[in-house]
């Protein structure tokens, strides 16, 4: 039904490594990747997504790498996800300009707006220093 995809949880999984790893360390995407066990190709392009977004910053030259460019305090799961994915939609009808064919019927659409808009919520309200404080190892 619901599926985070795989470029979602690289993404998230990096922030959170670089908040476990101190503010002012500097980490390669090889290291991460070993270290968390995922594609180094695949990270490279989930780091570019959250550098674009402003979440991380590169560090270019011989001990360059990724830092995180704000605390875990202030960066959100939410941000993680519009970073890699976009703005989520959980349906067809969640788009400003709905193209379903049965619109003008349907008996779901305030359901699904008002559940696209609690997980929505729920990811807007967890920062990456919460969940690391309530999930992490």
């Amino acid at each position: 039904m619901l599926h985070v995809s795989r470029k979602f949880e690289y993404g998230l999984h990096a922030v959170t490594y670089l908040s476990i790893n101190g503010p002012d360390r500097v980490v390669t995407v090889k290291e991460m990747a070993g270290d968390i066990g995922f594609s180094q190709v695949f990270l490279a392009k989930a780091m570019q997504n959250l550098k674009k977004a402003g979440i991380t910053r590169s560090v270019q030259g011989v001990k360059g790498g990724y830092m995180l460019a704000k605390s875990p305090d202030q960066i959100t799961v939410a941000d993680i996800g519009i970073a890699i994915e976009g703005t989520p939609q959980l349906t067809r009808c969640a788009h400003e300009n709905c193209e379903c064919e049965i619109e003008s019927n349907c008996n779901h659409r305030g359901y699904m707006a008002n559940l696209q808009a609690r997980i929505h919520q729920l990811l807007d309200e967890t920062t990456i220093a919460t969940l690391l404080d309530r999930y992490g190892k």
